[in-house]
């Protein structure tokens, strides 16, 4: 499993910190643009990050016409479009929509689902959980009450696997091995069984339940780690809507698990590749969709899954050499398994350094320590945009210059830093935090 994305057992609900949010969501979308330093950001949500070809081959040329001609992955599989123009909103949502990346203008920002990648491909899941993803997609988009979700809301569908379990979504559906499913919310310890069938139905019900209780409690919140319930209330909530809709559940225990992403090379009946820093060229985009045999599955970790089907073991060698000759990762041993960063500079107004410059300038070390210790994740600044969830070392750009380091994990304190002027110093910076 990906070092880099592993994260720690669930935490109990009741370390939540409630919030009252005193402004919407500003969080980007397609039809909404962010404006950064280095142009208009636009986000486009992939459900369960799956693209046919031809709408890998929409974004990438909506990148090079467009944008700055490169595509960058999100913690939660989905693509960034950065460098657009002010104003190229319509212009952007007109192949997107031709391509069937926009079914519904209203729900565009809230169609944030992360999926088992490898669902279906090997043997390690309880079952495929495509039909799920295409049901609760199609659901969200039909529910008037769905779009006031905020942009961060966030949906997991677990194949039984316990990959997404630690990623700390805010509506999680994991396969159970009586070929039910459980339903959570947040990091709650109990959980609703309901049965497969009635799984995407009860994915949205629980979506609407926090809504409800938003409401109730008078607040403004994103995220169901906002709101100020206390343990498993928002489940009861969430019960009840479900008897309400006729949806037949029970409580129980959670399940628990990692959040845990497939190691590049062959997997099962796929290959599996790495983006270093979630960065593709448009050379490597392009070189994806040709060795694509029908889809491309993005990943919460800065990956791609591409299905094999029908295809022979040599076949899949020479697509993996291909695929290597760009520059994406594809073997289990590379030190870019433990690195993410944030934009950085020039791209962020808020940023103290080019960190993703310094984070490659770097990987020597990162290499010379092994594939065992922590995976490190550079940022220009506390707001620490996009850092994986569990347990990691961050390396946060100081204001006074250079780096502070500091462990996040079971056991450490985090306020114990260690200063890092230079980055090519990281090896003795790693030794001395660790």
């Amino acid at each position: 499993m990906l070092a880099a994305m592993s994260s720690a057992a669930l935490r109990p609900s009741s370390q939540a910190t409630a919030v009252s949010r005193d402004r919407g969501d500003a969080c980007p979308g397609t039809l909404r643009l962010h404006a950064a330093d280095d142009g208009a950001l636009a986000r486009v949500r992939i459900p369960g990050g799956v693209l046919t070809v031809r709408q890998a081959e929409a974004l990438a040329d909506a990148a090079q016409r467009l944008g700055d001609g490169d595509l960058h992955l999100t913690s939660r599989g989905n693509v960034q479009l950065r460098g657009l123009a002010d104003g190229c909103g319509a212009e952007l949502a007109e192949p997107l929509t031709a391509a069937g990346l926009l079914p519904s203008r209203g729900h565009e920002r809230v169609r944030n689902i992360v999926a088992s990648p490898l669902s279906g491909l090997d043997a390690r899941g309880l079952r495929d959980v495509r039909p799920w993803l295409s049901a609760l997609d199609t659901a969200l988009c039909a529910s008037e009450a769905a779009q006031a979700l905020s942009g961060r809301f966030l949906f997991a569908l677990d194949d039984g696997r316990g990959d997404l379990a630690g990623l700390e979504a805010d509506v999680t559906v994991r396969a159970t091995a009586d070929g039910g499913a459980q339903l959570a919310l947040g990091s709650a310890v109990r959980a609703l069984h309901v049965s497969a069938q009635d799984a995407p139905r009860a994915a949205l019900a629980a979506a609407e339940a926090f809504l409800e209780a938003e409401r109730a409690g008078g607040t403004r919140a994103w995220r169901v780690a906002e709101l100020a319930l206390a343990d498993d209330e928002l489940t009861d909530v969430a019960g009840r809507r479900l008897t309400a809709e006729g949806i037949g559940h029970e409580r129980q225990v959670r399940e628990t698990g990692r959040a845990d992403g497939p190691l590049p090379g062959v997997v099962g009946d796929a290959l599996s590749v790495h983006v270093p820093l979630g960065r593709f060229s448009a050379r490597q985009w392009r070189e994806l969709t040709r060795v694509a045999t029908g889809e491309l599955r993005l990943t919460p970790w800065r990956g791609v899954v591409l299905p094999t089907p029908g295809t022979t073991a040599a076949q899949r060698t020479g697509s993996l050499a291909r695929l290597d000759s760009v520059g994406l990762v594809t073997g289990p041993g590379s030190p870019w398994l433990r690195v993410g960063a944030c934009i950085g500079r020039p791209g962020c107004a808020k940023s103290r350094a080019d960190v993703r410059a310094d984070a490659t300038a770097a990987l020597g070390a990162v290499d010379a320590a092994g594939h065992q210790g922590l995976p490190l994740y550079w940022s220009g600044c506390e707001r620490r945009c996009g850092h994986p969830r569990g347990e990691r070392i961050d390396v946060v750009a100081a204001p006074e210059g250079g780096y502070r380091l500091s462990v996040v994990a079971p056991g450490h304190d985090e306020a114990r830093t260690v200063s890092l002027a230079d980055p090519s110093r990281l090896a003795a910076a790693l030794a001395e935090i660790t």
